[in-house]
């Protein structure tokens, strides 16, 4: 059995929880611990304990510490990324490159530890010397989503320990064997205090809420469910703990008269059926202009078509399973519904056989929908394309913008005008002009407005504004 990691121990939990390949059914990747609110609470105290010694870490000391993170992940990366295509799904291309991301991540908040300024104000008082300096938050919650089983737990947890700050990490259920590798990782080649990073493997229900609850949680910050993060954020607010939400997005895609139509049909293809479409990122309404209209539906009909649905492991699939019977079950309920409002389904939408028993799904394009389907209101989570005819540039614009989610959107167009134009307008968090909607740099800030985001962004130098608090200090220093 995989154990949790409490106070710098291995502690078996009150049950266990089966992790299943969803590729092959028969496959089990391993019986993984479920904490009690006992041990989750035990974790969040060795957290609490540990906070004083991670802030008065030196700034080398977590720098060295996260490289190493970071050197190890990246010497693994084929033993690990194997590992997550057995887990989560993804075709096994994009699982190594996934935890190339997450040692890359720990490498460059290694340097993030280094470059933690602050800065002196000119006073307005005759001597006074005013002082801004950013300060470890103490004990933070990491709650962390199925789709990303490496990559997200880093670009929290990196952060997290960059600013000196002590974690208690709470993976999903449904593929826990990457952050327990992870885990595992950084317990031993770390060297951090004990008590300065908690695994917490277990329900939602009891070691999230035991997270959200804890007045000795400083910080929790949270990727999945908008409706599991609302709550959340109440728990949070109503103890004045700081908060950080990632959760859903219904993201669209523009495709403009003058787009190239073969660049165009890679885009939509690439950003909204890879990663079977398990994606917050994922394009999953493509927004068409009137004149390239029928020939983009033709083309991305013609290709779709030919992926090839299959297991992770095979070099020769593009698209792999959805991670459950339950999310399988969620994608053939939003397809038997789209058609049930109309929509045209021009290819795919069938759950498949395979050598293997596991949770294959053909990918799914709907043309003739419109902006009130459920199709293109809900998140699907899975490989479900929605098209929509737009008249013209500022049409599909409304279409756009016509959500309450606002993580990422994309257009595709030749036009500089309508290109920036569309940066002006939209009101994604992320933007993307001739590039898919999923796929971003762990450089660069990364969030959205409206109910797929709350909270100060993640990612690069901006990851700081949520894993450290800010102090001004006055100092009136006197005569010599």
């Amino acid at each position: 059995m995989y154990r949790n990691y409490i106070a710098g121990e291995w502690v078996e939990g009150e049950a266990t929880n089966r992790n299943i390949n969803p590729s092959d059914t028969r496959d089990i990747i391993g019986e993984y611990a479920l904490a009690s609110a006992t041990q989750a609470d035990a974790a969040i105290r060795a957290a609490a304990d540990a906070a004083p010694a991670c802030a008065t870490a030196t700034a080398e000391q977590r720098s060295d510490a996260l490289d190493r993170i970071g050197t190890t992940i990246l010497s693994r990366q084929q033993e690990l990324g194997e590992l997550l295509s057995r887990e989560e799904g993804k075709p096994l291309a994009e699982g190594i490159g996934e935890v190339v991301r997450a040692g890359r991540v720990f490498k460059y908040f290694a340097g993030e530890s280094l470059r933690m300024g602050g800065e002196r104000l000119p006073p307005v008082r005759p001597g006074v010397e005013v002082d801004v300096t950013r300060h470890p938050v103490g004990a933070v919650g990491v709650i962390t989503p199925w789709n990303f089983p490496i990559a997200i737990p880093a670009w929290k947890i990196a952060p997290a320990l960059a600013y000196g700050n002590s974690v208690v990490f709470k993976p999903a259920g449904l593929a826990p064997g990457c952050a327990w590798a992870l885990a595992e990782i950084i317990a031993e080649t770390a060297g951090l205090p004990a008590g300065a990073f908690n695994l917490v493997m277990g329900s939602g229900s009891v070691v999230g809420d035991r997270l959200a609850r804890s007045p000795q949680i400083d910080a929790l910050t949270f990727t999945g469910s908008t409706a599991v993060g609302r709550g959340l954020a109440v728990l949070c607010a109503e103890r004045g703990a700081k908060v950080q939400l990632e959760m859903g997005g219904k993201n669209p895609l523009i495709v403009l008269d003058d787009a190239d139509l073969e660049q165009a049909v890679q885009i939509a293809v690439n950003g909204g059926l890879y990663s079977t479409g398990q994606r917050c990122t994922a394009s999953s309404r493509i927004i068409v202009e009137a004149g390239i209209h029928d020939r983009f539906v033709t083309r991305i009909r013609d290709v779709v078509s030919q992926l090839r649905v299959g297991h992770a492991l095979e070099a020769s699939t593009d698209i792999g399973p959805a991670i459950s019977e339950e999310q399988l079950n969620q994608d053939l309920h939003y397809i038997h519904q789209a058609r049930d409002e109309g929509a045209k389904l021009e290819c795919g939408g069938e759950a498949l056989r395979r050598e293997t028993p596991g949770y294959y799904l053909s990918p799914a394009i709907f043309s003739e929908t419109t902006s009130d389907m459920t199709l293109n209101r809900e998140e699907v989570f899975g490989p479900v394309l929605g098209i929509i005819r737009a008249n013209d540039y500022d049409q599909a614009l409304e279409f756009a913008n016509g959500t309450e989610y606002g993580l990422s959107s994309g257009i595709c167009t030749r036009s500089l005008a309508h290109a920036a134009d569309f940066r002006r307008r939209s009101k994604a968090g992320m933007i993307m002009v001739n590039l898919p909607t999923a796929g971003v740099d762990y450089h660069a800030p990364f969030g959205g407005t409206g109910a797929s985001s709350y909270g100060p962004r993640e990612q690069g130098a901006h990851a700081r504004q949520f894993f450290t608090t800010t102090r001004t200090s006055y100092m009136a220093p006197g005569d010599v």
